[in-house]
């Protein structure tokens, strides 16, 4: 049902806008017109997340921060439409809002997958080059290690690992080949042929987990990908080898490569997703050793959010004045 179908003014809810940007970057006044809007900064968990939104008429989600299933939706009666930001939400129960007939719609993405590579090659660069700690030193006063620790590494002539290379992965393997760097990759339907297309060699995943110096993630996780780097094939990287996860958390077993960092083997990791977001600030991931932690910043850009705002505030609109919904979300299945 349209909002235009109803004679009580709506009420709409933002959830996780973390850095504070969609209202920012769009024009909201025609919707605060019609509704009442209200913006959660803060994540909602527990009963206070049904609690905030048990009068909610539409539902704007950022991301798959905040899991929506089947128990949620069914308390809240009043939800009439959903809109959730980027493409893809695997946390979102599809078939429970079909079977409430809600309809559901989606925003573009903008230039996230250009941000995400750019996001990899930062953490790759700046572990290579120690700047963390080395910036760390100059304010403290110092200038070099008075401990003589190991110097910065160099990334021409290394191998570079991907495991997965889609739209992001190819991406950053064209940046590999302009370092200098010997591109291999793997993924469940990878072969040699398609690798070849990208410049890079294809490999069992074992063999490149153990000769690769950077390997990076890109893989969307499946039932068959959870934990594919356990404690097994952590263990099977190289003591100079540095691991990066710019992609899902699901790809690698948080506990083990916890273990596997304090062994030394990989020697390094940057990590930019997480089980738990925002990371709990008792999670072992923050006392692991040689491990460069980042908030989840892989999309997060000026032009994604506006991407994001405009066209949130698009659906919104037409919603609201009873107008064809953009950008829907076909049912599970069709």
């Amino acid at each position: 049902m349209s909002a235009a179908m109803s004679t009580a003014r709506p009420r709409i809810v933002v959830l996780d806008d973390w850095e504070r940007a969609l209202q920012r970057l769009a024009d909201w006044r025609a919707i605060e017109a019609l509704a009442d809007v209200t913006v959660h900064h803060a994540p909602l968990r527990g009963e206070a997340l049904p609690e905030a939104l048990q009068h909610t008429d539409a539902l704007v989600l950022m991301r798959d921060r905040t899991p929506f299933d089947a128990a949620l939706l069914a308390r809240l009666p009043q939800l009439r439409y959903l809109v959730f930001t980027g493409t893809r939400n695997e946390r979102l129960d599809l078939a429970a809002l079909q079977a409430r007939g809600i309809p559901v719609s989606h925003t573009g993405w903008g230039p996230s997958k250009d941000s995400t590579c750019e996001m990899t090659w930062a953490l790759i660069l700046a572990a290579t080059r120690q700047l963390e700690a080395q910036s760390a030193r100059l304010r403290a006063g110092a200038w070099r290690d008075a401990a003589g620790g190991a110097l910065p590494s160099v990334l021409h002539g290394r191998r570079l690992g991907l495991i997965g290379l889609g739209e992001i992965g190819g991406r950053v393997a064209r940046i590999g080949k302009a370092f200098g760097m010997e591109v291999v990759t793997w993924s469940p339907r990878m072969t040699a042929e398609r690798a070849a297309e990208h410049g890079a060699l294809f490999l069992p995943l074992e063999e490149l987990l153990a000769t690769s110096q950077v390997v990076s993630l890109h893989l969307v996780p499946t039932p068959q990908t959870r934990h594919l780097l356990d404690a097994q094939r952590l263990a099977l990287m190289r003591p100079d080898s540095l691991l990066v996860n710019t992609s899902r958390s699901a790809l690698v077993d948080p506990v083990a490569l916890a273990e596997a960092l304090a062994r030394g083997c990989p020697g390094g990791a940057a990590l930019d997703v997480f089980d738990a977001e925002p990371l709990p600030l008792d999670d072992p991931l923050r006392q692991a050793p040689n491990l460069l932690l980042t908030p989840h910043m892989g999309f997060v850009c000026e032009p994604v959010y506006e991407r994001f705002a405009e066209d949130t505030t698009e659906c919104l609109l037409a919603w609201l004045q009873g107008r064809p919904l953009p950008r829907q979300v076909p049912a599970p299945g069709a």
